[in-house]
Order: C-alpha cells, then sequence, then structure tokens
C-alpha cells in the first residue's frame, strides 16, 4: 500500500460495473478517500446507495474539478467524446485513467488533449462479468486479475506508480505494456472467447427444434462455454469496433484451427491438439 496516498479526491466517471466496483474497492482500501460519481442519474444514485461514490456530481465538469484521480469507465466511443471536457476542466497534478478495453483509438485521443500539467494513463481491467451494471459491481472484482497499464514503469511518473501501488492494494496485478501489444493480446484472449460464445450459442438456438433437443440435454459444460453469451451487444459494439483488426486476425486463426480439427476427426493427431490444451488450462488453473 501507498505510504502517501496523493489522491484524496477522486472523480469516477461511470458507475457501471467497473467504476462501481473501483469505487467500491476504494472504499474497503482507502476509506479517507473522497469520491464524486458522474453517470446517467439512475446509475448514480445507486452507486451512492451502494457506497461505491459518497456524493454524484450534476454534471461531467463538476465531477473532474478539484480531482487528484480521474477514473474514467465509460463505453469506448464515450470516454473519446468526454476527453476534451476532462482535460479542460482537470487541474495541474491531476490523473486521469480509463477502463477502457481497447486502448490504442482511446490513447491516440488523449495524446490530442492532454498537452498540460494533467497526466492521462491508459488502463484496462482483465475482469469483468457477463452482466453489467451497478448492481453486479463489487469490490473484490479486481482481486487476482491482471490490470493493463498503457507505457513502461521504469519511465512512469509519481502519478502512475502510486496508481499502480493502489491497484496492488486493491488485490489486482499491474501489468505495463504498449497500447498495440494490448489491443493484440486482448484480441486473442478477451474479444475472441467472446465471439467464441456467441458463436456457439448461434449454433446451439439454430439447432434446438420443436422437442426442445438438442439444447434440453445440455449440461454444466455449455453452460459453462457460454457464460459470456450473456454479455450484452451494447458492452462490445465499440470494443469490436476499435479492435476490428486483431479480432479479425483471431478469427481467422480460430477457423484455421477447427478446420484442422475437422480435417482429423478420425486421426491420432487430435490427441496432441488435446494434450496442447489440457497444458494451457493447467496454466490458466496455477493462475488462480
Amino acid at each position: 500500500m501507498p505510504s502517501v496516498l496523493p489522491f484524496r479526491r477522486v472523480a469516477v466517471i461511470g458507475t457501471g460495473l467497473i467504476g462501481g466496483s473501483f469505487g467500491l474497492a476504494l472504499r474497503r482500501h482507502f476509506p479517507d478517500v473522497r469520491i464524486t460519481g458522474f453517470d446517467h442519474a439512475d446509475s448514480a444514485v445507486q452507486a451512492r446507495e451502494r457506497g461505491a461514490v459518497q456524493e454524484v456530481a450534476p454534471d461531467l465538469v463538476s465531477a473532474v474539478r478539484g480531482a487528484d484521480l480521474v477514473y474514467i469507465a465509460l463505453p469506448i466511443g464515450a470516454t473519446i467524446e468526454a476527453l476534451p471536457a476532462i482535460a479542460e476542466s482537470a487541474g495541474a497534478q491531476t490523473l486521469i485513467t480509463d477502463a477502457g478495453s481497447t486502448k490504442a483509438a482511446i490513447c491516440r485521443a488523449a495524446q490530442m488533449h492532454f498537452r498540460g500539467a494533467a497526466i492521462f494513463l491508459g488502463g484496462h481491467p482483465m475482469a469483468g462479468k457477463e452482466h453489467s451494471g451497478i448492481a453486479h459491481a463489487g469490490a473484490d472484482l479486481f482481486c487476482g486479475a491482471p490490470y493493463i497499464l498503457i507505457g513502461r514503469e521504469e519511465a512512469a511518473g509519481a502519478l502512475p506508480k502510486a496508481f499502480a501501488e493502489m491497484l496492488v492494494a486493491m488485490g489486482a496485478q499491474p501489468v505495463w505494456c504498449d497500447a498495440d501489444t494490448h489491443d493484440w493480446a486482448a484480441g486473442i484472449v478477451s474479444h475472441l472467447p467472446q465471439l467464441v460464445s456467441v458463436a456457439l450459442a448461434r449454433v446451439v438456438q439454430d439447432e434446438t427444434d420443436e422437442t426442445g433437443l438438442p439444447l434440453s440435454l445440455a449440461g454444466q459444460g455449455l453452460q459453462q462455454m457460454l457464460r459470456l453469451a450473456g454479455s450484452p451487444y451494447s458492452v462490445w459494439r465499440d470494443i469490436l469496433l476499435t479492435n476490428r483488426e486483431n479480432v479479425a486476425r483471431a478469427l481467422d486463426r480460430l477457423a484455421q484451427a477447427v478446420d484442422y480439427l475437422r480435417t482429423r476427426l478420425t486421426s491420432k493427431d487430435l490427441e496432441q491438439e488435446f494434450q496442447a490444451a489440457n497444458e494451457i488450462y493447467e496454466l490458466l488453473q496455477k493462475r488462480r
């Protein structure tokens, strides 16, 4: 935990699942921090009722003014649209960070607007749920999860490093990299699984007849595979729009892998594929 926390007033812009969880984690680990929230009225009020924020700002400028840390947890398009007003309203030595699921587009926009004393730090918690909204937020959402920070740790200033230390105190695992690397990696380990789940759900739906078969025979395995299919398109629209090339490449790689399996259904070559899959699964299990 940082010995002296430089963030005494925090503005959470977007009080849904991610912003609400960040606020709840702040309240748990740094109870002296004052948190102001800004969002649509219903979400902001619910965030205050849940204790994720202590007060609700009437507008974006009011939320940002006077804050030491501005945490943007909006959809990607809305984040980019909000950056000019945030840059204009933020004070000197204010750290602004976002939680967008793609980074190149947001960081390019931030470079255009943050040229003064305020500091922008791109970020992305590799954590979430299939359901969005403040009702599903939790103080433990980031625990054990990688939290991407855009830049080089050795070149980061005092405020970005303090934010990274704050994340560690919340149980997250900061990982520093550049925006393009993030978008490539997220396309494979986050965006591709989402689309695979959607595609699998479509196949099951199309194959299910008027008797309910085969869906009525499904067990926990299918339910686990389709967990991500419960995520709404509104969450994913901007992600896919801003990471189209990486996602398309990931889908091409998946198609190649599926074709390989199709042509070897009766071959012992499949044993090697299962072994490789088992190894990846075991690696992920060890990280839990």
